[in-house]
């Protein structure tokens, strides 16, 4: 299938679309900007200040990175609800290669990746060729990987406190050291990098343009003589990967690996996906779009601690979120 063929699959370079997005990019990054002026507002002495600032860049760095790999699949029309397990399983591995094994820093941070990846097949072969909905396929994962964390752990945690570097993964400010003034964690420099990294597959590369093409229209891509089966595959070992990433960074921040912790991450890295403008009907998205909706989350929730609002409604926030922002996009698709 030549390029110009994958273009006619691809509707997000329609017009109205590309209009439709920008739209959606304004809206979501002036709902950031509200939100950021109401909490000063109301908690000016909590929410104004540094320390406060820094929790929610490390919270977002791990959210936003999650949220990347979601919307490699959800441009596919796919779901992962396994994101937030695999990347706990993903710390795990990491622990007992550096810890249990005593393995160098890189060859730990290495296999934490290259397992999000081998779980990344996983899901896409069980997808395509078992012919399991995304849906369940990855909740089956979620449930194994999380069995999987607790059996290897004996559901007790792994500390890093003997392996060297680690904590400089997520904590450090490589630009701090530069510029003294800008304390940026080096976790959020790594959410930058991979998003930059990210928009240049999905938007420069075959395996981008394959993405897009099957989640606008994948029968119309498998009758062109394209193995779709091959480039899903593809999609959610990249995906797996870069929840890896996630793995490394949440670790390093607690300077552990939790093996209970990561089930629910899954729905705050879809529901910024979805507020960002990622169709979950697939083929539209963008990650600038998904980095707007990982803030706009972190700061939602770093807000509502501040006003002292008990987790369950912060749990029906989100869950309201989530579905405004899914009716909002079945509008936007109505009037491309």
């Amino acid at each position: 299938m030549s390029d110009t063929s994958i273009e006619t699959h691809t509707q997000a370079h329609k017009p109205a679309q590309r209009a439709s997005q920008a739209r959606q990019k304004m809206l979501a990054f002036a709902s950031l900007v509200a939100l950021v002026v109401i909490f000063s507002l109301l908690k000016p002495e909590a929410f104004l200040n540094q320390d406060n600032f820094m929790g929610i860049l490390q919270s977002t760095a791990v959210n936003g990175v999650l949220a990347i790999a979601c919307t490699f699949v959800i441009i596919t029309a796919g779901i992962d609800l396994s994101v937030g397990v695999l990347m706990t399983f993903c710390a795990v591995i990491a622990g007992v290669l550096m810890v249990k094994l005593g393995l160098p820093l890189w060859l730990g941070i290495v296999g934490c990746i290259s397992a999000g990846a081998v779980s990344g097949w996983v899901s896409g072969m069980v997808i395509t060729k078992l012919r399991v909905p995304p849906f369940i396929a990855t909740l089956g994962l979620m449930m194994l990987l999380k069995g999987a964390s607790l059996i290897i752990t004996e559901a007790h945690p792994i500390y890093f406190n003997d392996v060297e570097g680690f904590e400089t993964i997520s904590l450090d400010s490589l630009i701090g050291s530069l510029i003294p003034v800008l304390p940026i964690p080096n976790g959020v420099l790594i959410l930058f990098v991979v998003a930059v990294l990210s928009a240049v597959v999905l938007n420069k590369t075959v395996l981008g343009r394959y993405a897009f093409a099957l989640g606008s229209n994948e029968e119309a891509v498998r009758f062109s003589g394209v193995n779709v089966d091959r480039w899903k595959i593809a999609i959610y070992m990249l995906s797996g990967g870069i929840c890896g990433i996630a793995g490394l960074l949440i670790a390093s921040r607690l300077n552990s690996a939790q093996p209970a912790l990561g089930q629910g991450y899954e729905l705050d890295a879809i529901a910024a996906v979805v507020i960002g403008g990622t169709s979950l009907s697939g083929g539209v998205g963008t990650i600038v779009g998904t980095l707007i909706g990982a803030f706009i989350m972190s700061v939602l929730i770093n807000g509502l601690r501040i006003m002292s609002v008990a987790q369950e409604w912060q749990m029906v926030l989100t869950g309201i979120i989530i579905i405004l922002a899914v009716y909002t996009d079945n509008l936007r698709r109505k009037d491309a």
